[in-house]
């Protein structure tokens, strides 16, 4: 993976080519379970560090046992999903806007790209639902500290490209990894028939 160089003929940060709703899509060399085949979302990348959500995690735990009231807002995947390993104990949600829907003025719902919102679980989902396509509530997320994330793409444990607001409430049944990648230009769009299992291949 390269990147451009900067005015001084520095190579440029490769995480500089990170923002708010890039995907980051694990490499096929990745074999932690978490970030297997993973792609997560990011929501804010700065001097702080790098936050994002895994997208394609669903848990086996029902949004009926922790917040039965969003189960509508974010169907048909009604259960948490696992946004990363950090802070378990902890629930977010990213919702997609229907197009022409505003949030100026709706409390609890903070724009993190195009269509795509950060909402406050604590938010009325019956005040939410009119202006979403769908939700996605996690638990945990994924984030990496100052200089972390540059390390891992210099590696080539991710590729970073840019997002679709249906990436984020993908149905279930969606193999969003392959699907991401298919959608690239070649070599990338190649590794979209990586196998699952590479001992079948």
């Amino acid at each position: 993976m390269t990147y451009p160089a900067d005015g001084e003929g520095r190579q440029e940060s490769p995480v500089a080519q990170v923002g708010p709703g890039s995907l980051l899509v694990s490499g096929t060399h990745l074999s932690e379970p978490v970030f297997r085949r993973s792609v997560i979302y990011v929501i804010e990348n700065n001097d702080g560090g790098t936050l994002g959500m895994v997208l394609n995690r669903p848990s086996e735990t029902p949004l009926v046992d922790g917040l039965p009231e969003w189960s509508e807002v974010c169907s048909p995947a009604k259960v948490f999903h696992l946004g990363g390993p950090v802070k378990l104990d902890g629930a977010l949600c990213l919702g997609v806007l229907r197009r022409g829907a505003g949030i100026d003025g709706v409390d609890g719902m903070t724009r993190v790209d195009g269509r795509v919102v950060l909402i406050d679980v604590a938010a009325d989902p019956l005040d939410v639902a009119p202006l979403v396509e769908g939700a996605r509530i996690f638990v945990g997320y994924s984030g990496w500290t100052f200089g972390q994330l540059d390390g891992e793409l210099l590696r080539d444990d991710w590729m970073v490209f840019t997002s679709r607001p249906g990436d984020v409430i993908a149905p279930p049944e969606v193999d969003l990894w392959a699907s991401v990648l298919r959608r690239q230009p070649q070599p990338w769009a190649m590794l979209a028939t990586h196998p699952i299992d590479v001992g079948r291949n």
